[in-house]
């Protein structure tokens, strides 16, 4: 493949249209610098071939989600929901189970109780991508309610440890399922202008699981099974996604890959109300013919053409690593594990009612995510990571150094801490305020960005793409909840803590040198970044002239060296 190499700051080249505007014709846009150096120098960035192609179809990526885009959309989201419920509950469970199973939980049985979900999401968000190419988005999605109301069900009835283990591996099959698919069908749905926070729309229902199953399972402390009651809950949601999705359609550029050009029309025309006949027969050509791209007779060897074309296209390999890189950040930085074990950690410290703590945690956790709902698209993917990476690093640095001045002696299943009144320490404090600090800086930036992970692929590699990010989420979130109390006994918290600060720092530099500004931006306008480098500076400009293009702005600035934007 030849890529073009030399991308410099400077002046660049879009290729668009809009409402008023046709043909192919590029805009070059000056950009002002403080460089005098490069004032002079082109970075020409033009579209590759697509299924967004910078064509009449601009009105088709402006324009604002129709009532069907935003009912799939939230329908679909209750996937993400499931994701958080799960999440939540079991945090409270650890701490409610007690006796039940006949004995105290130690602290290894509650990893493996808490890693039974996370392994089964690992092994079922390696087939699903496949999977969702052959059968359909929508069937794929309604197989998952059906695992999570077994898996759910199973543990209502469960009296032994292995039962409960086996209840938890069963709905990791769903929870797997439902994290991969449900970013992919909502991405295929939306408008370019508005991928982000539609996207965003199932991060909010994750973290809206959470906080249910937190408030849900701090009421439930004093009654008896209460955590069965819980755990039963989970059974309503995925029930209600099931029967929704039998009366609503499949994604069109699934429908077009199995040559259902019929049904793919119907919901184009009700997907984008305003497009006209013959906007919506190009755009079905346009699908049609990137379906014929990626060589092979079936979905299998598809499959595996688009396996090889991950590793081998260089642009499709950056997006590959951005992806994965950003999963593994969203795991390894330590949530997952407050997540899971933030009951335990607060019980640990020496708080009464644990559940209820965890709470104020878990309502950060959505808050700040309705916050990056509404400022992602505006303040950019890049940006909003380099924002709240470091506020991650730094309270991670703070609950290192506050667990070193309390006193606790891990022993068997229980941790002591060294307080002869009973209360809580000034220390102990100061881990709840760095956490809650910690959960706004997670949820702003790394809780929602890697789930754009769909936008890093072309058509033809998409579903393998999301499959592999989707599956290092999962890898990660196994390693995590399989050590992480482990840790805190051998290496203590402050040595946990610290080693997340390590990674987060780790992180940070990835952020910096590998991943481009990619707000506003067509899914083929990804790609031509991704071409020759990561091209951060080329991609920050970009994704700002996209932004004003698309605002049909016409100014010009006669002094030397000022922006000019000709749309």
């Amino acid at each position: 493949m030849e890529e073009q190499k030399d991308y410099q700051a400077g002046t660049f080249t879009i290729n668009m249209v809009n409402s008023d505007f046709s043909g192919d014709d590029d805009i070059v846009v000056p950009v002002k610098t403080s460089d005098e150096s490069i004032i002079n120098r082109d970075t020409v960035l033009k579209p590759k071939d697509d299924e967004d192609n910078t064509s009449m179809l601009m009105t088709f990526h402006d324009s604002k989600p129709s009532v069907l885009v935003v009912v799939l959309t939230f329908v679909a989201s209750i996937s993400g929901f499931m994701f958080g419920y799960d999440t939540g509950y079991i945090s409270s469970a650890l701490v409610a189970i007690g006796t039940d199973f006949g004995k105290t939980l130690t602290y290894g049985e509650k990893e493996l109780i808490t890693s039974a979900t996370s392994l089964g999401a690992l092994i079922s968000s390696i087939i699903a991508g496949l999977s969702a190419d052959i059968v359909g988005r929508r069937p794929v999605i309604m197989s998952s309610n059906i695992l999570f109301i077994v898996g759910s069900a199973i543990q209502c009835g469960a009296h032994s440890l292995w039962v409960m283990i086996g209840g938890r591996f069963v709905m990791g099959f769903g929870v797997g399922i439902g994290s991969l698919v449900a970013p992919l069908y909502i991405s295929e749905l939306a408008p370019t202008k508005y991928r982000g926070r539609l996207v965003i729309i199932n991060c909010l229902a994750i973290t809206g699981g959470q906080l249910i199953a937190y408030a849900i399972g701090a009421g439930l402390t004093q009654v008896n099974n209460g955590w069965r009651i819980l755990v039963g809950l989970s059974i309503i949601p995925p029930l209600v996604q099931l029967v929704t999705f039998f009366f609503l359609p499949d994604t069109p550029r699934f429908l077009i890959s199995k040559g259902k050009i019929d049904e793919a029309e119907k919901v184009l025309k009700k997907t984008y109300n305003s497009a006209s006949d013959d906007l919506i027969k190009t755009k079905i050509e346009e699908l049609n013919n990137l379906n014929k791209i990626l060589p092979g007779n079936n979905p299998l060897q598809k499959t595996w053409n688009g396996i090889k074309e991950i590793h081998r296209v260089p642009s499709n390999f950056r997006g590959l690593i951005i992806a994965c890189g950003l999963q593994g950040i969203q795991q390894f930085t330590g949530w997952n594990s407050l997540m899971y074990f933030s009951s335990t950690i607060f019980e640990a410290i020496g708080f009464q009612d644990s559940t209820a703590v965890s709470i104020i945690i878990a309502g950060t956790n959505f808050i700040f995510t309705i916050v990056a709902f509404f400022v992602i698209d505006r303040v950019g993917r890049r940006r909003i990571l380099l924002i709240g990476i470091p506020g991650m690093i730094i309270m991670l640095v703070l609950c290192s150094i506050s667990f070193h001045f309390i006193d606790i002696t891990f022993s068997g299943s229980t941790a002591v801490i060294d307080n002869s009144d009973g209360s809580v320490s000034g220390w102990g404090i100061v881990v709840i305020v760095a956490m809650i600090c910690f959960a706004a800086s997670y949820a702003v930036g790394i809780g929602n960005v890697p789930w754009q992970q769909s936008e890093l692929f072309p058509q033809s590699v998409r579903a393998v793409g999301a499959s592999y990010a989707t599956a290092t989420n999962w890898a990660g979130s196994l390693v995590i909840a399989s050590t992480f109390l482990t840790m805190l006994q051998n290496i203590t918290p402050t040595g946990t803590f610290a080693l997340f600060a390590a990674i987060g720092v780790v992180s940070l530099v990835f952020v910096i040198f590998c991943y481009p500004e990619l707000s506003n931006l067509e899914l083929e306008e990804v790609q031509q970044v991704l071409t020759g480098g990561f091209n951060i500076v080329a991609s920050q400009k970009l994704a700002k002239a996209q932004r004003l293009s698309s605002k049909e702005i016409d100014v010009e600035k006669k002094s030397t060296g000022e922006a000019f934007i000709k749309v």
